[in-house]
């Protein structure tokens, strides 16, 4: 699969070598959890870099999402930046919802999911125009997930967009339309073979969904990975 750069790569890059140790360092010192998002935030390190990546006028409710961008990607490094990569073929079977085998991938919690470039697609604002979903962050907690999504990523764009979800999987998911979860909502997305994600809900299970075909180690390593392909 051709590579790409990841939200990670994108917004973080180096500053992430030369920040993140040192929230690791803070987080140590302090005795906190830094997978708990609350402990995570009442580190003088994390507020820090929170502040200095703010805009001079400020974000009003987008911290939310920037917290939840900087607290996703710092679990992400230090996992070890583990990364996988699925096949438009695998994508196919998993929005189908066909029984799948596991694979023989195992990241450790957490990793960051890349999905096929462009293949779905969500209106994460109503009235504004539907993005391409890039992927997802996926941060286990207990029996749940917490799901981190990427649309509208793009090189030359400030900024994603990032819509959060966590839960157990969802049951008996449905759409009030009768439609099939997934299929898509834009004009002859079908006949271009793409797919939408309709509510949060669906983001969720899409997640699941991939989630089990992987095993995930509970003590991630601290060393840095190559992308996996997941054919």
């Amino acid at each position: 699969m051709r590579p790409r750069p990841t939200p990670f790569d994108l917004i973080f890059g180096e500053l992430a070598d030369d920040r993140f140790p040192q929230i690791r360092a803070g987080l140590e010192r302090a005795g906190q959890d830094g997978a708990n998002r609350d402990s995570f935030l009442l580190n003088q390190e994390v507020v820090t870099f929170l502040r200095d990546l703010r805009p001079e006028g400020g974000l009003g409710e987008a911290i939310d999402q920037l917290v939840a961008l900087v607290h996703q990607s710092y679990l992400l490094w230090e996992s070890g930046r583990w990364t996988l990569r699925i096949s438009p073929d695998r994508a196919r079977t998993i929005l189908s919802g066909a029984p799948i085998a596991k694979v023989g991938v195992e990241p450790p919690a957490p990793y960051y999911l890349q999905w096929p470039e462009r293949m779905l697609w969500a209106q994460v604002t109503p009235d504004e125009p539907h993005e391409p979903l890039d992927g997802w962050f996926v941060a286990p907690e207990g029996e749940a997930l917490r799901v981190l999504g990427i649309f509208g990523l793009h090189p030359d764009r400030m900024g994603v967009t990032v819509v959060e979800v966590a839960g157990l999987r969802p049951g008996a998911l449905a759409r009030a339309d009768g439609t099939p979860l997934f299929a898509s909502v834009l004009p002859a997305g079908r006949d271009a073979g793409l797919y939408s994600l309709v509510g949060t809900e669906e983001l969720l299970e899409l997640a699941w969904r991939t989630h089990t075909i992987i095993s995930a180690r509970t003590r991630p390593p601290r060393t840095t990975h190559e992308p996996v392909d997941v054919p």
